[in-house]
């Protein structure tokens, strides 16, 4: 089985560290980051799969400079958030498969790892389910 390196985006500590572990469980690599910065240095300095990204980071901030990174990377990419009233037309720019929160971890990492094989949209909801 392979071993799959993960960008893992969220600013909510508890979110983020509930990813985390199940991303362990399943004999993943979690990169964590809490803040766009954070993100855009892990991508140049990690060798990633996937990606997990909270659309929302507070204060205003998106995870859309990251998302453009990992796409000019062709680096594929999920979200996952729970904002899509305020980010629903951006959501849809960024074409990316979308897992609603709140979504178990479990599920979350499930769908990353069929996305970081190279399914299609559909799968990795499938996968979330």
């Amino acid at each position: 089985m392979k071993t799959y390196s993960i960008l893992i985006l969220e600013d909510e500590p508890l979110i983020l560290m509930d990813l985390e572990f199940a991303a362990e469980d399943r004999g993943c690599e979690p990169h964590l980051a809490s803040g766009v910065k954070s993100a855009l240095d892990t991508i140049e300095s990690q060798q990633l799969d996937v990606a997990i990204l909270d659309v929302s980071l507070g204060g205003g901030t998106t995870c859309f400079p990251v998302a453009q990174e990992l796409r000019s990377r062709e680096i594929p990419f999920i979200l996952h958030t729970g904002d899509l009233d305020r980010h629903n037309e951006k959501v849809r720019v960024l074409d990316a498969p979308l897992i609603a929160k709140p979504a178990a971890a479990e599920k979350v990492i499930a769908a990353a790892i069929v996305c970081a094989e190279g399914e299609d949209a559909d799968a990795v909801k499938i996968a979330a389910e």
